[in-house]
């Protein structure tokens, strides 16, 4: 597809295409130990565990675990109200909502999930396509109590969202899917090789497809990726300290940490076939965009839901919930109220 040389793309895939927005600004200095900040220095010892970090959260979070359709979630809970279930993306983890969550916990039992094979969850061999995946949700939900839920998903955890709505419209109230569509056949044709002009290629949905190099490549070494992708889809580059960045690449340095993302690249084959077989989501259907993704998610989202809107967020580029949380909060509030 054809960029605009003063926008950038999100095409479901992860993360986004660059084209001309402006010189990002540098990551400010002193937000957090420079031990902990630096790429190449030991991280795993100077980082909270999963339980510090939720209490870093303004409100009552905690860190919790639950076995569910033969995979181990990790998950971090807290507020008060209906269930609303928050979906991450790569290669971030629940953390990436860190922003958002105590807002969202003011109305709202927010529950934030590392995705099978993110994070803290478990990373089995298999189950990467985002139908079993939202079965892993739709089980959650059905564990911590509840019949139906709100969800929400960022990237690949947009994708889950989705597939929970098509899978499962008996546990489904609304979705919200944040800058990412599900796999769908026009993936087929992302260049790899884009004229001139146009930007970079989508070259992490080729790269997350080929095994055991990524874990090669990538081991101890996952900084330098985190670091890469702010840095071409974050426009302000304070909005992500140093601190997130180690907390996102301790996870991605390990190498079957590694392998499990690529799973939910390896899929997209899969979740495009599922996508053949799902009638329109009859859910209310809420696409949040950037102004990267604003075309992709008004095309796409239509031909597969009933009950359809999409919320362009301005002076975004992907990173919705840390680029603009206030806001995000607000248009998430008025859907699902």
């Amino acid at each position: 597809m054809a960029l605009s040389r003063r926008k950038m793309l999100t095409l479901g895939t992860g993360a986004t295409t660059l084209a001309t927005v402006g010189t990002p600004t540098v990551a400010r200095a002193g937000t957090a130990d420079p031990d902990v900040a630096s790429p190449g220095r030991p991280l795993h010892a100077r980082l909270p565990d999963d339980r510090g970090l939720a209490r870093m959260l303004p409100g009552d979070f905690r860190s919790r675990y639950a076995t569910v359709n033969g995979v181990r979630l990790h998950y971090v809970i807290g507020g008060r109200g209906a269930p609303l279930i928050l979906l991450p993306g790569w290669p971030q983890s629940w953390w990436a909502y860190r922003k958002v969550m105590p807002l969202l916990a003011r109305r709202y039992r927010v529950v934030a999930v590392d995705l099978r094979g993110m994070g803290s969850s478990g990373r089995p061999r298999d189950g990467y396509d985002k139908k079993t995946m939202a079965s892993d949700i739709h089980q959650l939900v059905h564990r911590l109590g509840w019949r139906s839920a709100n969800v929400v998903g960022h990237d690949i955890g947009s994708m889950v969202a989705f597939s929970y709505a098509a899978n499962h419209p008996q546990a489904t109230r609304k979705v919200a899917m944040l800058d990412t569509v599900h796999p769908h056949p026009g993936f087929y044709d992302l260049p790899l090789l884009p004229p001139p002009g146009a930007g970079f290629s989508l070259w992490w949905c080729a790269f997350n497809q080929t095994g055991m190099l990524p874990e090669q490549l990538l081991a101890g070494r996952s900084r330098h990726l985190v670091d890469w992708l702010l840095l071409h889809s974050l426009a302000d580059q304070s909005l992500v300290s140093p601190f997130d960045r180690a907390v996102y690449a301790r996870i991605y340095d390990q190498p079957d940490a590694i392998r499990a993302a690529g799973g939910w690249y390896q899929s997209f084959h899969r979740d495009i076939e599922d996508l053949a077989t799902y009638g329109p989501v009859t859910a209310p259907l809420l696409g949040v965009s950037s102004e990267a993704s604003d075309g992709e998610l008004r095309r796409v989202l239509p031909d597969v839901g009933t009950d359809v809107r999409v919320v362009k967020l301005d002076n975004t580029i992907h990173y919705l919930p840390e680029e603009a949380p206030e806001r995000l909060e607000e248009t998430l509030r008025d859907f699902f109220a």
